[in-house]
């Protein structure tokens, strides 16, 4: 028996392949998403520094959002969409280190730092984009603003007591009902195509229809996500930014996981 040829012995597909065909969406149950937050609570207490170095980013930005929020009260919807978009991207090292740690790859800080690099092109699309989508969001707000209060822009407190008094409801639902909209958009947007771009080269396009497909196919489970975030980051700006410490790096870690979730991985060849 003739020994084979090593060069026509098939070849395990890699990630970086040219040609990748359309990420498949899987589904997934209604608990899926605390499955994810655990894992990534996992993934921190496996690499604790790297992590919390982003950890401290993150409670940096909170830091500066509070600031500014107290100062341009009327700007909350900018300070949010600039904390939105500048989010997934900061995380991209929490990404990699959880996708080190899977491979067995040694999880420190140093190659996270760069790892933008692996698809700079397509990031930036992705940044691009949805930089647009929030910006378009913050005018938005401001429009809301000006329609809801003919006379002038309203104090802080009266805001806040209005909001809490429940008065002005038109306003509130309003204001409530445009940031949904961009919030959601926002969301399905990013769900997985961050992840998808770092682990397989993907293009930007198709790394947010993936991620709008992510959100379609499993409509339940996404919800429950997106509310788990939005919980997890009110605790984390409630507890005067600390909380967001440990919490965006679970977060972070969580989303790597749930990529794996969602995606199905890319048969050998």
């Amino acid at each position: 028996m003739t020994e084979q040829d090593p060069s026509t012995q098939p070849k395990p597909r890699t990630d970086d392949d040219p040609g990748l065909p359309f990420p498949t969406v899987r589904e997934v149950s209604l608990g899926a998403p605390f499955r994810w937050i655990a894992r990534g609570a996992a993934d921190l207490r496996a690499a604790p520094g790297p992590s919390l170095f982003y950890g401290l980013c993150f409670a940096a930005m909170g830091v500066l959002t509070v600031v500014m929020f107290l100062h341009a009260y009327e700007y909350i919807a900018a300070l949010a969409s600039g904390f939105l978009l500048v989010g997934p991207l900061v995380a991209m090292g929490l990404y990699e280190l959880s996708r080190r740690r899977e491979r067995g790859e040694p999880c420190t800080l140093g190659p996270t730092l760069t790892v933008w690099r692996r698809n700079m092109s397509n990031i930036g699309v992705f940044a691009v984009v949805l930089g647009v989508v929030l910006l378009v969001w913050a005018r938005a707000s401001m429009v809301v603003f000006a329609l809801f209060y003919t006379d002038e822009m309203p104090s802080l407190d009266s805001l806040i007591e209005q909001i809490l008094s429940l008065r002005n409801l038109e306003f509130i639902g309003a204001y409530v009902g445009v940031g949904l909209v961009f919030a959601t958009i926002a969301f399905a947007a990013s769900v997985v195509s961050v992840p998808l771009m770092l682990d397989r080269n993907q293009d930007a396009i198709t790394a947010m229809l993936a991620s709008f497909g992510a959100l379609l196919n499993n409509p339940g489970p996404m919800l429950v996500w997106a509310g788990l975030i939005v919980v997890l980051t009110a605790i984390g700006f409630a507890t005067l930014n600390i909380g967001l410490v440990v919490l965006m790096p679970i977060i972070g870690h969580a989303t790597w996981h749930a990529y794996r979730d969602l995606i199905e991985p890319l048969p050998p060849r």
